[in-house]
């Protein structure tokens, strides 16, 4: 059994949301699969969190990008992501970097049951 760095989880999620960035870009918001909004959603609180050290860029960014991703999660039965997303954005900002591993891991196992990639 490999472990999974948290080198390799920044690596992948930058790799996966520019793929997701790309087929919406290319296909519009809506040719998602929920799968691929959810990474966009952590895609976009990774990309603000490291490069702002705080959220404010990623509601500007996607204003609804923690509550969808809330949302999605649930919908999808990943729990830690859901409670994840559904703290309070002074709490998932603070937190963020602890929960960061986890958060790629549960969404990362789920992409197999939930993704339809062409």
């Amino acid at each position: 059994m490999t472990m999974v760095t948290p080198t390799d989880n920044a690596s992948w999620l930058v790799e996966a949301g520019s793929t997701v960035i790309d087929k919406k870009a290319c296909d519009g918001w809506h040719s998602l699969t929920p799968w691929e909004r959810l990474v966009y959603c952590l895609w976009v609180a990774d990309y603000s969190m490291r490069n702002a050290g705080d959220l404010d860029a990623a509601r500007d960014i996607r204003t609804d990008f923690q509550s969808e991703g809330a949302r999605i999660a649930e919908s999808l039965e990943l729990p830690f992501t859901h409670a994840s997303f559904s703290l309070p954005p002074s709490a998932l900002q603070s937190d963020y970097f602890a929960r960061f591993d986890a958060l790629c891991h549960e969404v990362r196992g789920a992409k197999s049951g939930h993704s339809d990639d062409r």
